[in-house]
């Protein structure tokens, strides 16, 4: 079975979201700015889900997670709880 790790920033606002991933490709810490905005707990670990299998977050997200490319900052991607930037981290498929 695939599995995937990945760590995300949670924000209320597309807006943030947009703000923050600029600031990562011009160079800003991703566990940092998950650190100081995430309204995540994950923020505590620089927003690191840890390991986790398809089915185990909600749909948009998994959709994310595995299919987008190792390493790459994706989003905004609007779920439930807000809009997220997502870094897959590795994945075995």
């Amino acid at each position: 079975m695939a599995q995937a790790s990945a760590r995300h920033i949670l924000v209320s606002t597309e807006a943030k979201a947009n703000e923050l991933k600029t600031a990562i490709e011009n160079g800003a810490d991703f566990a940092q700015l998950a650190k100081e905005n995430s309204s995540c707990p994950s923020s505590r670990d620089g927003g690191n889900l840890g390991t986790f299998g398809p089915g185990q977050m909600v749909k948009e997200f998994d959709t994310v997670v595995f299919s987008a490319p190792v390493g790459e900052v994706q989003g905004p991607v609007k779920t439930q709880f807000g809009y997220h930037l997502v870094e897959v981290t590795s994945r075995k498929d």
